[in-house]
């Protein structure tokens, strides 16, 4: 399940050279991880080919375009709940809390609620605890993979897996996806300057003494197949251009 997690989390982050030298070998950890059906193997498939071949500078600008601009797509679950709310502070001081008590340090710019990081959380805990947190978040995870059904089927993909993972039912969707962030257009910027005019909560979470913000890419596949026993750091691959 932990191998199963990670890979997960990096098909989900955004693609840097790190990512794209580890992605051919993404097939085979998850194989013998053995968590995934066969077929849900497959449905990753041209996610990791695509991540392995493109050109970084066009797969980093697909990325942005679909997962950034805008708040229909977005990574960071508590926005879908909360918005730029009060509320979604004190839910991600809260959730940055459970991240300490696991002994996890956020040593990346990034919010304790973005999905990826999230799911590097998941798969430092006992598989069914994993699953159970993974459950909370996971009628918002169901619905980000219904949008991206038809705007990217490669994206859409883990997030299936994930929904199926968290034990959601397809068949909540049968009278439409449930309200959670508007589908707003990424194309009228009028609207989404509108949108985003608050200002975004930040945290400044300091990095451990001699951690680097962009491990090498020999080690992201072993790291799946062999997690290091020592105390875990939630990260970010690299800053979006």
């Amino acid at each position: 399940m932990r191998t199963t997690l990670l890979i997960l989390s990096a098909l989900l982050r955004y693609p840097d050279a790190e990512l794209q030298s580890a992605a051919p070998d993404m097939a085979t950890a998850l194989r013998e991880d053995g968590v995934l059906a066969a077929a849900q193997l497959s449905s990753l498939m041209p996610l990791i080919t695509d991540l392995a071949n493109g050109d970084l500078l066009d797969l980093q600008e697909a990325y942005v375009g679909l997962f950034d601009r805008g708040r229909a797509h977005s990574l960071h679950l508590f926005e879908h709940v909360h918005g730029e709310s009060r509320d979604r502070g004190q839910a991600m001081v809260d959730l940055r809390d459970r991240y300490d008590a696991q002994g996890l340090e956020i040593t990346a710019n990034e919010l304790p609620d973005y999905l990826p990081m999230f799911l590097e959380y998941l798969s430092t805990l006992p598989p069914a605890q994993a699953l159970e947190e993974l459950a909370q978040p996971g009628l918002i995870i169901a619905a980000l993979a219904e949008r991206l059904k038809e705007k990217s089927p490669a994206y859409a993909a883990p997030m299936f897996i994930l929904r199926d993972l968290a034990a959601i039912e397809a068949s909540i969707f049968a009278d439409g996806v449930p309200d959670i962030a508007p589908a707003d257009n990424p194309d009228d910027l009028e609207a989404l300057d509108a949108a985003w005019e608050e200002e975004q909560i930040r945290f400044d979470a300091p990095a451990a003494q001699g951690s680097e913000a962009c491990p090498q890419a020999a080690t992201m596949v072993a790291r799946f197949a062999h997690p290091e026993p020592q105390k875990p750091e939630l990260n970010r691959s690299a800053a979006r251009g």
